[in-house]
């Protein structure tokens, strides 16, 4: 059986992947979509939960904050790593089960994954797996600086090849950045601009946009209900 959703993942850790996810959302919810949202595992904040609080603010809090993340380890490393120095190990069962409490509440459900396409989640599971288990399409996220372009079409490639489909890529200014110099092709504004052109014309038709620095509204207009075959 097939369900609505959308398995927002990153190129390498720290590239934005929760700030998208939460423009991803907010524009579904803006639409009238039951929204729910799932981070099978998390590390290394400082009560653990902050990137799952941030998405279930954005959802307007269904369930339960538990829910949103219901493995959280303190190190900021790898969740089998960080499970392990714990004296534990990551649920792996629960990891996947996890999704099926939002599955029943809600047309959409918002995965958000811990790092790259092929990190860890677990002792034998990898991001890639827990896609392929939830069946769901990658929005794949990349910082927007230089080579993004590489980083993104090496994640998009091996997407495809592991069998998945990718709704879209969004590059992510992790940082400020000065617009007015977008043209400058040394400046970070205009290596993202040209990154973001770029690989809108190697990967036609997925849509590929930009998202600013904490930025709820993303370049270009996605159709995110669409792409995510949600169903209103």
């Amino acid at each position: 059986m097939s369900h609505a959703g959308l398995f927002v993942v990153g190129t390498d850790t720290g590239v934005g992947k929760t700030t998208v996810a939460v423009a991803v959302i907010g524009q579904l919810v803006g639409q009238g979509v039951r929204v729910g949202v799932y981070k099978p595992v998390s590390t290394g904040s400082a009560d653990g939960l902050s990137d799952s609080q941030r998405l279930w603010d954005a959802s307007g809090r269904p369930l339960s904050l538990a829910k949103v993340c219901p493995q959280v380890f303190s190190l900021a490393i790898a969740p089998p790593h960080s499970a392990r120095a714990e004296g534990t190990t990551v649920n792996q069962r629960l990891l996947l089960d996890g999704i099926v409490p939002w599955r029943q509440v809600s047309q959409c459900v918002v995965v958000e994954g811990a790092g790259g396409l092929f990190s860890p989640l677990g002792d034998t599971l990898l991001n890639v797996d827990v896609a392929h288990d939830f069946g769901l399409p990658l929005v794949i996220v990349d910082a927007a600086r230089l080579g993004a372009i590489g980083r993104s079409l090496a994640t998009v490639r091996a997407a495809q090849a592991s069998g998945l489909r990718v709704a879209a890529v969004v590059l992510s200014h992790t940082h400020p950045v000065d617009v007015s110099r977008a043209n400058d092709p040394a400046s970070d504004a205009g290596i993202a601009r040209a990154s973001a052109i770029d690989l809108a014309a190697r990967l036609a038709p997925i849509p590929v946009a930009m998202l600013a620095y904490k930025a709820q509204q993303f370049s270009q207009e996605i159709d995110w209900l669409a792409l995510a075959s949600c169903e209103r």
